[in-house]
């Protein structure tokens, strides 16, 4: 079969739409944010008090969220002493606001390879920005197979590398942001739900969808694109003051948003259930 023709590229024609292009490429395209993480969690019809585990909790802000949007039973799990006591301290803040949520939220070490839960007794795990960080997701997986409830749900959100993401700028970045490799690959995080047994029900590819959203609320990828160029354009300005240690994870963190904007990076919700 014949390689396909070069596309020819006529600079003059273009400029005689560039004005209306660019006017196109300013209108939005109603990007998702991360609040379709909550929308879907409303959408499965939980009753009030269900047990949901949020597995890498972080400072619990999710946690959180969950219990008072949704009327939830949440345990935020988490191997981080720090952020279990930054998410407890948070939670006493947002009790003042809503009397009642300390009933309804706690906190606890664990990790999703070790998940402090009895089997089959979790109607709902939530996961974000957890699993690109641990090696052999497999497990993950199978534990959360083992807590929930037949008929549990998992809400599983993650970003990946794609093939526009070279593998020099994989080596640099992923250990920078503490991303395992392999955990990285779409196709080896469905091989794991597959092997765990559990259902998936939905994929939805965010890609830059929450970039742009961001970017469109706030300007932060802007900042990010900006923060990054006099990171890379000054670095022994940054770290001089900073060390370069510091100076790796701040641009390592504008190249992450800056990324997901271009394709190197693709953001993933799954949805799965346990049979």
């Amino acid at each position: 079969m014949a390689e396909d023709a070069p596309v020819a590229h006529d600079h003059d024609s273009y400029g005689q739409i560039e004005e209306q292009f660019q006017d196109a490429l300013d209108e939005g395209l109603n990007p998702a944010g991360p609040d379709v993480l909550f929308d879907l969690a409303a959408g499965l019809g939980l009753a009030a008090g269900a047990a949901v585990l949020d597995v890498g909790c972080g400072v619990g802000r999710h946690s959180i969220q969950l219990a008072r949007r949704l009327g939830l039973t949440v345990r935020g799990i988490d191997p981080s002493p720090r952020s279990i006591r930054i998410a407890r301290r948070a939670l006493d803040r947002a009790s003042q606001d809503h009397p009642g949520l300390e009933q309804l939220v706690s906190f606890a070490p664990g990790t999703a390879h070790h998940v402090p839960a009895a089997d089959h007794s979790i109607d709902l795990i939530w996961c974000r920005d957890v699993l690109c960080l641990i090696e052999q997701i497999g497990p993950a997986y199978a534990e959360f197979r083992r807590v929930l409830r037949p008929g549990g749900r998992a809400i599983i959100y993650q970003m990946f590398s794609t093939d526009q993401l070279q593998p020099a700028e994989a080596a640099w970045l992923l250990p920078v942001m503490g991303c395992i490799e392999p955990s990285m690959r779409p196709e080896a995080t469905e091989a794991a739900i597959n092997d765990a047994g559990l259902r998936l029900d939905q994929r939805i590819n965010v890609g830059s969808q929450w970039g742009e959203h961001a970017q469109e609320q706030t300007g932060a990828v802007g900042r990010d694109l900006l923060h990054a160029a006099r990171l890379l354009r000054d670095p022994a300005r940054y770290i001089s003051q900073f060390g370069q240690g510091n100076y790796d994870i701040a641009l390592g963190d504008c190249l992450w948003h800056i990324y997901r904007m271009i394709g190197k990076l693709s953001g993933r919700i799954y949805l799965l259930t346990a049979p």
